[in-house]
């Protein structure tokens, strides 16, 4: 697919982090990209930065995420391409135990379900939706339709202490992403997954410098955190690529996460 002002995008979590860096190279390419997240004040000031619009969205609402749809649709015209970034984690153990009164307790089911909603089913709901839409459209030269990103983690195969619900819900996009692009194939619609180890986002900006100095360092080579734009360069070129299809690729520098 060639990115160019006849493609229509959405980037979901595209107000800040890997999302972002994600609408900033559509843009650049002069794709019409509408930004899908829940932090207004950001996604608006980069919606106006990269000449695109920002839909008000929390993926885990049939309601929000369709009123989105429709807005960008009717600014942009259906789009080509879908780049799921939106997503968050939490970190509680399956069982522990308190070390100071002994008090056992397990991870609060309702816990490990919201983080399940968001990064899985969210992700799903859009990426379904988006197909839906995509139908539509007249294909390509080569009959394609329309290209879709997801985005899972290193955390999907190697998952830490307390990643239990994170790992699941990133395991779960990998687990699709095959069977999503053979529901799709009769209709000219590639589906392919990223998986990124340690990135420059801000939650990982949020850490103390000795942690993030401990984390860079076990990074086999380059021993730093990855760059959003490096994550968008591998988005556009699973888009670009007319034959990369069904494929989940770990961008990570060759970490093999530890335990903890």
């Amino acid at each position: 697919m060639q990115l160019n002002s006849s493609v229509a995008a959405v980037v979901t979590g595209g107000a800040s982090g890997l999302g972002e860096a994600t609408a900033r190279a559509l843009a650049a390419q002069g794709v019409k990209v509408a930004i899908f997240d829940m932090n207004a004040i950001q996604g608006e000031a980069v919606a106006a930065d990269i000449g695109g619009i920002f839909c008000k969205v929390n993926v885990t609402s049939d309601e929000e995420v369709d009123a989105g749809f429709a807005k960008a649709r009717a600014a942009h015209g259906q789009e080509r391409v879908l780049v799921n970034c939106a997503g968050t984690g939490n970190a509680i153990k399956t069982a522990s135990r308190d070390k100071k009164t002994g008090e056992t307790r397990h991870f609060p089911l309702d816990a490990f379900n919201l983080i399940i909603q968001i990064n899985l089913v969210g992700s799903f709901r859009c990426l379904a939706k988006s197909a839906k839409g995509m139908l539509d459209l007249e294909p390509l030269e080569d009959g394609e339709r329309g290209a879709i990103v997801n985005t899972a983690s290193a955390a999907a195969v190697d998952g830490q202490v307390g990643q239990a619900a994170y790992s699941a819900s990133k395991g779960g996009i990998v687990g699709m992403t095959l069977p999503v692009a053979r529901d799709l194939m009769g209709e000219g619609i590639r589906v392919n997954t990223i998986l990124p180890g340690i990135f420059n986002t801000p939650l990982m900006n949020a850490a103390p410098p000795q942690v993030k100095d401990a984390l860079a360092a076990s990074v086999p080579f380059p021993k730093r955190f990855g760059h959003p734009a490096e994550y968008a360069a591998l988005a556009l070129q699973m888009i670009t690529n007319g034959y990369f299809n069904g494929e989940h690729v770990r961008l990570d520098g060759a970490i093999r996460m530890a335990p903890r």
